[in-house]
């Protein structure tokens, strides 16, 4: 079994408990106003052309962004981390783009993560059939699940797909006792007004108390280089970032609710 992986991040602390390894599977149904891997986005191996200076000279380095893996090739890199793993409780977590979108793979490589002992996280946008939520649940320790809009309008505006679905999959996750961190980029004008934060504290109360801890990630704009470089539009140029006052307030609110609040991942 084979599939497109993009990148493999060593030592991530970012992206679940512990010290662990982030895989980042290519491709994502999604088109975020705010992506901050826009080279994720499409399922296929992509250049990348990168301007480099030495000893004041300029010249160009030319990277394949996406290579085709097995399932054995990825694991022999988690094995040789696995030894920060066990001295930090941490393990593997699968990203993207959006991990669920090559199933079958996925579903591999948490089968033989488990085999080998690895805690197992997945970090989804929640857009993808149940089933697929179905197939990897006992195989996943823990969900990170995005939230990026409660209204669906304005959901499928700035992401291009609607929320039904990832919502029906947060509710099914909840329902089958997943352990959940939910994960909420706060894009100024966009979902970080105090309207909007309402609503997700008030979606997030309908779970029962199975949703406890919220992860705020807030906008940067790290990533304009790259949109540059893949030919991508940018459609947040220039929107400024949140003030930390700002976006402490909005950690209090969630806090307020009895909801454990990190700000990044």
């Amino acid at each position: 079994m084979k599939g497109i992986v993009f990148d493999i991040k060593r030592f991530a602390i970012h992206d679940g408990p512990g010290i662990r390894t982030t895989v980042f599977l290519k491709g994502c149904p999604l088109r975020c106003w705010w992506c901050h891997n826009p080279e994720s986005q499409e399922v296929k191996s992509e250049t990348d052309v990168k301007k480099n200076l030495l000893d004041g000279i300029s010249f160009d380095k030319t990277e394949i962004v996406g290579k085709l893996m097995s399932v054995e090739e990825v694991i022999e890199i988690l094995e040789k981390e696995s030894v920060f793993y066990d001295e930090s409780g941490g393990g593997v977590t699968f990203s993207g783009g959006e991990p669920m979108l090559q199933p079958e793979f996925l579903t591999e490589l948490l089968k033989a993560s488990k085999e080998k002992g690895f805690h197992t996280a997945v970090d989804t946008s929640g857009f993808a059939k149940t089933e697929y939520f179905k197939e990897i649940l006992g195989l996943t320790d823990l969900f990170l699940f995005d939230i990026k809009h409660t209204n669906e309008a304005e959901h499928r505006k700035f992401t291009g797909v609607s929320n039904k679905l990832i919502l029906k999959n947060l509710r099914f996750l909840t329902e089958n006792d997943a352990h959940i961190i939910i994960r909420i980029p706060l894009i100024p004008g966009i979902n970080s007004h105090k309207n909007e934060i309402g609503n997700m504290i008030e979606l997030l109360n309908s779970f029962d108390g199975k949703i406890k801890e919220v992860h705020l990630l807030p906008y940067h704009d790290f990533a304009k280089n790259k949109y540059r470089r893949f030919e991508k539009e940018n459609r947040l140029i220039n929107l400024p970032v949140l003030e930390k006052s700002q976006i402490q307030i909005i950690k209090s609110r969630f806090e307020n609710e009895g909801f454990k609040v990190k700000i990044g991942g």
